[in-house]
């Protein structure tokens, strides 16, 4: 594991963006459907999702939340030294998505501006790259820009989000730690086989096949081993929680909220359990928001625990984890931070 402490560095603000459609998942699948897709949704508890407009992307909603992230941190836009878009869905294969906001966000041209491509384990990789630009020296002020365009009106999982972050060098800000690991060896779990290199898409990825469950799918959507994705959650997560708290010298009595990677609730309620953690303390947004990808641990923070973030001192522990296979957790103490309300675009 990579264990690391971040000094110097403050979370200045956050805030979440949304699509304004929402489907559901029982009233919205075909008729024939309906049996099957409710005993879907008892088990992933996954009602409602969002799902972008026709026009819309996951760029858009990145756009909304920091225009409103800046103007509620009365930043100027000068003072913004680097934007990291972490993402799965850029706009363009190339140029970086990142490098086109720089510039929709009218940011100056000395903003330090770069891709990562990270889906469900992102915030906390993210936090800590920006985190670690900053208190290296240098960069006073950054954002990270988090989320996917993953939904689809068929698949009963994923729902679009963007969300932005902001952290700034502050000398007196209290330690940041992390926990932060990758293997590889369980890249199959969650996969887009087709569109790169290794296998270019084709006209025989675009024709739809029905499979032995007889559900029409494309060959080339996007491949989940869910029993392999449900173990390596139970099994990573939650001695890497442990893991983290022992480094950082805390008691789960000493953490305000468990903030985990909406994946479903199988996996969250078994990943709660196994920490021993009470319900109150672990907020869920898996009912109405679905599974948002990298965006998940920010929506649930923006949707659930927003007011409490903004009445004082809060100790907070991330953990995201999934495709790659990859998982990474943080304690990250938040006063006097900026959380506007949820924004939908």
């Amino acid at each position: 594991m990579a264990q690391a402490t971040l000094r110097n560095v403050r979370y200045a603000g956050m805030a979440t963006c949304v699509p304004k459609r929402v489907l559901s998942n029982i009233d919205d699948c075909p008729p024939q459907m309906r049996s099957a897709r409710e005993r879907v949704v008892r088990n992933i508890g996954i009602e409602t999702r969002r799902i972008c407009s026709e026009w819309q992307y996951f760029s858009d909603l990145a756009f909304d939340a920091t225009e409103k992230l800046l103007e509620e941190l009365k930043w100027e836009r000068e003072e913004v030294d680097a934007l990291i878009v972490i993402t799965q869905s850029p706009d363009y294969p190339i140029p970086a998505t990142a490098i086109i906001m720089q510039d929709r966000l009218k940011l100056k041209h000395a903003t330090i501006a770069f891709d990562v491509n990270l889906g469900c384990s992102a915030y906390a990789f993210g936090l800590h790259l920006l985190g670690s630009m900053i208190s290296a020296g240098g960069i006073k002020k950054g954002l990270i820009l988090v989320g996917d365009k993953s939904a689809s009106v068929i698949e009963p999982l994923f729902s679009d989000a963007a969300t932005a972050t902001a952290l700034e060098y502050d000398p007196d800000a209290p330690p940041m730690y992390f926990d932060l690991n990758s293997d590889g060896s369980g890249y199959q779990a969650i996969m887009l086989p087709v569109g790169g290199h290794r296998e270019p898409i084709g006209l025989q990825h675009m024709t739809p096949v029905k499979d032995e469950d007889g559900i029409w799918r494309y060959p080339g959507a996007l491949v989940l081993d869910g029993p392999a994705v449900l173990s390596f959650s139970t099994q990573r997560v939650p001695p890497a929680v442990r893991n983290l708290l022992e480094y950082a010298g805390c008691s789960t009595e000493q953490i305000d909220y468990f903030i985990f990677h909406q994946a479903n609730r199988m996996i969250n309620e078994t990943i709660r359990k196994k920490l021993g953690l009470p319900p109150e303390k672990v907020p869920s947004t898996l009912h109405d928001f679905g599974n948002t990808s990298g965006a998940s641990l920010p929506v649930t923070m923006t949707a659930r625990i927003r007011e409490q973030l903004l009445e004082g001192k809060k100790k907070v522990l991330m953990s995201g984890f999934g495709i790659g296979l990859s998982w990474g957790s943080c304690i990250v103490d938040i006063e006097n931070a900026v959380f506007p309300e949820l924004i939908v675009s």
